[in-house]
């Protein structure tokens, strides 16, 4: 079993998965645990916060949970409109070997799954059908990004909820509001969901 649980502080616990699929897969049926009060997903980990410690039953059950599709629990994917015009559009091109009309298809042709959220609030890190789009980050951070920038970075696809320093490469940017605290959850997209992205307007 690929799968560890180890212990995080005097109320909670660090599961460990295979990789972010897995990940992904076990957060509804770990959230049905009577003992878990808040889920914490990562890259390929989930922080189990606890309302009462483990036993070892309770831990063989963790381990032995069947990870699940998230189509299966969640609603129909978000879609966010995108204006790609971003700076580093052709640069991305260039990179793949393909024309900027070709990023652009391929960003939108593909359903992207929310695997995490960290670095700010209201920031997803989002894996796609497949690894086509990967792009390095930039050699040199800029010490600017504007909210609502949308950039690639390896296989990742996030979208900036607000202004701040950032190395991802820029490929277009959208109106969407990612972190309002007036709702519930705040953040727009969260771990497991799944969204579409579509072209705002033409190149």
């Amino acid at each position: 079993m690929s799968r560890r649980l180890l212990d995080y502080g005097s109320a909670a616990v660090l599961l460990e998965c295979a990789d972010l699929e897995e990940a992904i897969g076990l957060l509804a049926p770990v959230r049905k645990h009577p003992k878990i009060i808040e889920v914490i997903p990562g890259a390929r980990t989930l922080l189990l916060r606890l309302r009462a410690p483990l036993t070892e039953t309770d831990r063989y059950n963790l381990l032995s949970l069947t990870a699940t599709p998230p189509a299966i629990h969640v609603a129909a994917p978000i879609v966010i409109k995108v204006d790609y015009s971003g700076p580093d559009l052709d640069t991305v091109a260039r990179h793949l070997g393909c024309t900027a009309e070709d990023v652009v298809a391929l960003h939108t042709g593909q359903l992207w799954t929310v695997g995490f959220c960290g670095f700010a609030p209201g920031f997803a890190y989002l894996r796609g059908e497949h690894d086509r789009l990967r792009a390095p980050r930039l050699d040199s951070p800029r010490t600017t990004v504007p909210a609502g920038a949308v950039g690639l970075a390896d296989q990742w696809s996030g979208i900036y909820p607000r202004s701040g320093p950032g190395g991802w490469q820029l490929i277009g940017r959208t109106d969407a509001t990612l972190w309002n605290l007036d709702h519930d959850p705040p953040a727009l997209l969260q771990p497991g969901g799944r969204v579409r992205f579509v072209a705002a307007t033409s190149r």
